[in-house]
């Protein structure tokens, strides 16, 4: 469990190696949940701590995100992407990029990250440093391009890169091994992905999660937020490529390593 200054942030590991996250605001006794991968280690999380969700919110329509939805909802909200409700769970609310919205208590601003998927949005809560980005935004990696084109998904990773450093970023999955070695198969000499590499496989060793992780960084060791950055199009010999040329690269790198 993680405490920012206005609630505390929960991390469920569920199915193989994805994350739901719980939020709770111990003043309003509200809680709401980003993603259901499935039902019934989040049940058991929210009955632990005795809790009753109040909010879903929904990043994308991939079944290892939506798939405890409905056994869960009750009578919280359910919020997502209205460009994606076509293909959600029955939506209360349908957001788009650029709304606000409350949630336990929180200011909460909606992005559109599309790339992994179109009508994939993050959600960002400034008070709490919390930014949930599912398959959009990963530790050390970013999602498949399953449906959006890589200007999108560079453009998608720009938003977030904009987010103040000190933000966590909670994302979908524990991938963040696997992204480290593609990650110092391109960018070597990068003494902050040294660093963070032994940390992850500390962390590993002992049983420990990897996520959320901070932008800061995300953004001195996550290829995907480099490429624009000129040491890291200098380690690609790719330094007069533009950065949408050097993140399609990196994309498909990434793919068939």
């Amino acid at each position: 469990m993680t405490k920012t200054s206005a609630v505390e942030l929960v991390v469920v590991p569920c199915l193989r190696d994805n994350y739901a996250f719980l939020i709770h605001n111990a003043e309003t006794d509200e809680t709401a949940l980003v993603d259901a991968p499935e039902a019934e280690p989040i049940q058991a999380e929210l009955n632990a701590r005795g809790w009753t969700l109040t909010d879903i919110l929904i990043t994308h329509h991939h079944n290892d995100h939506i798939d405890g939805v409905d056994a869960l909802r009750g009578d919280a909200r359910v919020i997502g992407a209205e460009a994606d409700a076509h293909r959600l769970p029955d939506l209360d609310l349908a957001v788009t990029e650029g709304n606000q919205i409350t949630v336990c208590g929180q200011q909460t601003e909606v992005f559109d990250v599309s790339g992994h998927t179109v009508g994939h949005i993050a959600f960002h809560m400034p008070a709490a440093q919390l930014v949930f980005t599912a398959d959009s935004l990963m530790a050390l990696g970013c999602g498949r391009l399953f449906e959006g084109t890589p200007a999108q998904m560079w453009d998608s990773l720009q938003k977030l890169r904009a987010l103040p450093d000190d933000t966590l970023v909670c994302s979908g999955h524990e991938y963040t091994a696997a992204n480290a070695r593609f990650a110092a198969s391109l960018d070597p000499d990068n003494s902050d992905l040294i660093s963070r590499i032994k940390r992850i496989e500390m962390a590993r060793a002992a049983g420990q999660l990897t996520v959320p992780s901070t932008l800061t960084e995300e953004k001195r060791t996550n290829p995907f937020l480099r490429a624009d950055v000129p040491e890291f199009k200098a380690a690609i010999d790719m330094s007069d490529a533009s950065a949408v040329d050097v993140f399609t690269y990196t994309r498909a790198q990434k793919d068939k390593f």
